[in-house]
């Protein structure tokens, strides 16, 4: 006999039509999450691609305020946010013509805070497709046991011992089985695509920001970080010099 899903459904007792409405809602509920956070890395990475080369451009023409301009400017940018927050952390420290050791520490610091911000946000939500794809088959499961139970006792009760009188409501009970793993698999596969993502921009956001401390490093041993180092050794030289008697 030939059964479509709506008449299954509706001679399903009510805790296995629990079960479909559960899995079901599992199902939009990561469909949802996965949607909106690909939606968003999508426009991130978008945004990065245009961010890095210029970013490094200006680092590479020794042109700070740019770069520090430019990273403010990518708001939607993983990449763009850390340099950006970074640099707005410490920007009165760099931005007087001269960078120090201690401002290279700060900027370091900066970064490692922005970093673990950003990290937090993009691994919203990724709880919650993993919970479904790994507890779906599960759920799915819960129900398929519990219709074979009373496909059991159905038939206990009705007398009846041939396998015909329990064919129908074992496959009826299999089909929570079915869409568990049907709400488990695309949870699983958005969950490691996913987490490569993650993976991913956080090497990029790693690399742009050594990127940026080797910039300043190269700055404190480079004409600007040496202007100050020999303004103040001159100043204590000439304050302890004294003329040498003939």
């Amino acid at each position: 006999m030939e059964m479509n899903i709506a008449e299954i459904f509706e001679k399903s007792p009510l805790f296995a039509k629990g079960i479909w409405f559960l899995l079901l809602g599992m199902s939009f509920w990561s469909l949802t999450v996965a949607t909106g956070k690909w939606w968003n890395l999508r426009k991130a990475q978008k945004e990065t691609l245009k961010f890095a080369p210029e970013f490094s451009q200006f680092l590479e023409e020794d042109n700070l305020t740019e770069a520090i301009n430019l990273a403010e400017g990518y708001k939607k940018s993983n990449v763009a946010r850390v340099l950006g927050g970074a640099l707005g952390e410490v920007k009165p420290l760099i931005m007087d013509g001269t960078i120090t050791v201690s401002d290279i520490n700060s900027v370091e610091r900066a970064v490692e805070r922005n970093m673990l911000v950003e990290i937090v946000s993009l691994k919203r939500g990724l709880a919650v497709i993993a919970t479904v794809g790994s507890t779906a088959p599960f759920v799915g499961l819960l129900g398929t046991v519990v219709g074979i139970i009373n496909a059991f006792s159905l038939m206990g009760s009705s007398g009846s011992s041939g396998i015909n009188a329990i064919i129908v409501p074992i496959a009826e009970a299999l089909i929570a089985t079915g869409l568990g793993l049907g709400v488990a698999i695309p949870a699983v596969w958005f969950y490691n695509y996913f987490q490569t993502k993650i993976d991913n921009l956080t090497s990029e956001m790693t690399y742009v920001s050594k990127e940026m401390i080797d910039y300043l490093i190269r700055g404190v041993s480079g004409e600007f970080g040496r202007s100050r180092f020999t303004r103040e050794f001159s100043t204590k030289a000439q304050a302890g010099s004294a003329p040498i008697a003939q």
